[in-house]
């Protein structure tokens, strides 16, 4: 029986004469592999190249871009790029002394600039002072001011800054923790409670989201206790309320934090000492802990500023917990 070569269809003592074409088959069907691993190496370096070009741009000390990682490079470079468009060079106002370290150290707190869409445009780098972390490792969070939010008033945020665009120049206040070095919160039991108050300005001639920033202060207010720390009654005062927040009772310490008498407050309501822009996060913790989400340890925790007797604001920090038919709140007093 005569067997044949299942490629040539010859006999199979022939069929050593088709391997050669064979042979010549098989490095053609590796070569693309070997190509497109050569290539793929070349687009890394190349890319590796321009990362390289791009940090040495960076206005930043040659220590400091030797630590940069290449998310840290990119992270800075979009923030540059969007302070170019805001701050373009050719519109820039005369050179004056550069903001030092000195005078930035005299601020309460740190400066920011947001663009209209609420992304990071500029950080003043006394931030280290007052978060612990560099702008460059709180640029690791996220490009977004909503990324160094305490995300569960990132609505509440969202809100003031759209009413800030829609009247520029109108100032809006907003109090939220924003995140913290490690060190730092294991020192303090937590991250760094900070009033963010700001407008927004037109930059240019027409205004347009493109030539439009949010202009702001940050500024630390005081720590609130651990849970593992005692407050006694000179640091807080507690509240009682119906379930539609209507004074029932109050510690007899709430004259020396906001000048009013227990009885003053029995029957009132607590929205009418709230101040309009903390309406909807009061809100929002109200339904919260009337639905019995924050019945148990994990009560609800807003940052609202309420009116005293001499009709001055002041911070209050609210642990607000459901008990039965009745609402109790913890404030402690923020400077």
């Amino acid at each position: 029986m005569t067997i044949f070569c299942s490629h040539c269809h010859r006999p199979l003592q022939a069929e050593m004469s088709c391997l050669p074409t064979r042979a010549k088959q098989a490095p053609s069907a590796s070569r693309p592999f070997r190509s497109t691993k050569t290539a793929s190496k070349a687009r890394r370096d190349q890319i590796n190249a321009e990362l390289q070009v791009l940090r040495s741009l960076l206005p930043i000390s040659a220590q400091e871009k030797e630590r940069l990682s290449y998310l840290h490079t990119m992270a800075l470079v979009c923030l540059q790029l969007r302070g170019a468009q805001l701050f373009p060079p050719g519109l820039a106002p005369p050179a004056g002394p550069a903001l030092g370290t000195e005078l930035l150290s005299l601020l309460p707190g740190f400066l920011l600039v947001l663009s209209a869409d609420s992304k990071l445009v500029y950080i003043s780098e006394n931030v280290a002072q007052v978060l612990g972390l560099s702008v460059v490792e709180l640029l690791a969070q996220g490009d977004s001011v909503f990324d160094i939010l305490d995300g569960r008033v990132g609505e509440d945020v969202h809100k003031k800054l759209l009413l800030a665009q829609e009247e520029p120049g109108r100032e809006v206040t907003f109090v939220s923790e924003m995140r913290t070095s490690k060190a730092f919160r294991l020192q303090h039991g937590g991250n760094r409670v900070v009033a963010v108050c700001g407008r927004f300005v037109a930059l240019r001639w027409p205004p347009s989201p493109s030539t439009t920033a949010f202009l702001a202060l940050c500024t630390p207010v005081m720590q609130s206790p651990t849970d593992g720390e005692a407050a006694s009654q000179d640091d807080i005062f507690q509240s009682m309320h119906l379930l539609d927040m209507t004074f029932i009772d109050v510690t007899e310490s709430v004259a020396y934090h906001l000048g009013y008498h227990r009885e003053e407050l029995v029957g009132q309501s607590w929205y009418s000492l709230l101040h309009p822009e903390d309406a909807d996060l009061a809100a929002a913790q109200h339904r919260a802990v009337a639905l019995g989400a924050g019945a148990g340890p994990a009560a609800e925790t807003a940052v609202l500023r309420v009116l005293r007797k001499d009709r001055a604001w002041t911070w209050l920090r609210v642990w607000a917990r459901r008990d039965g038919g009745c609402i109790t709140c913890t404030c402690r007093c923020l400077r």
